[in-house]
């Protein structure tokens, strides 16, 4: 298959993701049945902003053209991709850069996350035949020419240590934060709501910490996140959030909530499930920019973040929102990819 046949079949694809097709609904209905946090309204924000973002023809064409991305694959390698399982087809974009470079891929998907991507690949199996000597799903990789894994710190240590002897990229826990200056807007603050609820926060983009200024009035924030107070019924979200409550009621810990997230300063970047951590920082009214622009400065190299939100930095509600070429960790995954 040549550069524009690809193109041609990911647009049928993005269509596809959007149709009312039996065979798609039931796919996401499945994905629901195996794993309860894939809830339908996470399953179609994702897929919505996988179709409309991803797969839209004209930056598909844009991309590749950027790229200069050779019309065919000369010697086409074989990558294996370790995906991970923590929100709707999170290895979407790792599958797409592969595809859209001529490579052929091997998918180990995550037993969280295998119903969604093994349906859309036997899909584009039966519309072209050609896609089945490009893009197989194994339980196991080997045998690869390059790989492509996601995965905890823990699994990526493993990963260094059997992909090691070839081209790699390997992705670790990662998180997102907010720098606040006080002044948000109620519409500001319902965006970031978006950033830190979406996908009950188990995404590396999900905001997780907040910076805000001392003195900082946390109750327009909690009023405003209450159009998320419907996560509170679900099931799995609300045995996070009771443990979480009752850990800091027996520690007798100072703690803010509006029913569906637990406020809680501290400074760690990481949070649990229903928890959101807060730190806050000195400000002097002439140098509030500096205060704010050197926390960003601290944090924008930092090996655990992904995104950092904020008026100056990734507008509010765009966390969840990633364009093709706004690489996982940084790296240019089809830069990688050309240069095999």
């Amino acid at each position: 298959m040549n550069l524009q046949q690809r193109i041609d079949l990911l647009k049928r694809l993005g269509e596809y993701i959007l149709s009312t097709d039996n065979q798609w609904m039931a796919a996401k209905e499945r994905a629901f049945r195996e794993n309860g946090w894939f809830t339908p309204a996470f399953i179609e924000l994702a897929t919505h902003s996988i179709s409309h973002t991803f797969l839209n023809p004209a930056a598909l064409t844009g991309w590749a053209t950027q790229y200069a991305i050779p019309a065919v694959q000369v010697a086409p390698k074989n990558v294996g991709i370790v995906m991970a399982g923590n929100i709707p087809l999170v290895g979407f974009h790792d599958f797409l850069c592969v595809f859209i470079s001529g490579h052929r891929q091997t998918i180990k998907p995550s037993s969280k996350d295998e119903v969604l991507i093994r349906h859309l690949v036997e899909q584009l199996h039966a519309w072209e035949p050609a896609t089945q000597s490009l893009i197989g799903l194994q339980p196991m990789l080997k045998g690869c020419d390059a790989y492509i894994a996601t995965g905890s710190n823990n699994s990526a240590r493993y990963f260094d240590y059997y992909f090691a002897k070839f081209p790699h990229i390997i992705r670790r826990n990662r998180t997102s934060v907010a720098i606040l200056d006080g002044n948000e807007t109620v519409e500001q603050l319902a965006l970031l709501a978006d950033d830190v609820y979406q996908y009950f926060g188990l995404g590396c983009r999900n905001v997780t910490q907040l910076y805000v200024p001392e003195g900082y009035d946390f109750v327009p924030l909690l009023e405003t996140f209450k159009k998320y107070n419907e996560l509170a019924d679900h099931h799995k979200y609300k045995n996070n959030y009771d443990y979480q409550l009752a850990i800091l009621i027996l520690n007798k810990q100072y703690y803010m909530t509006n029913g569906s997230i637990i406020l809680h300063e501290n400074p760690s970047l990481f949070s649990p499930i229903s928890q959101l951590h807060y730190t806050f920082y000195m400000v002097d009214r002439e140098t509030r920019t500096t205060a704010e622009q050197e926390i960003a400065a601290s944090l924008q190299n930092h090996a655990d973040i992904q995104c950092l939100v904020g008026k100056k930095w990734l507008p509010f509600g765009q966390a969840q929102q990633p364009g093709l070429t706004d690489y996982a960790d940084g790296v240019d995954t089809l830069q990688f990819l050309l240069s095999l």
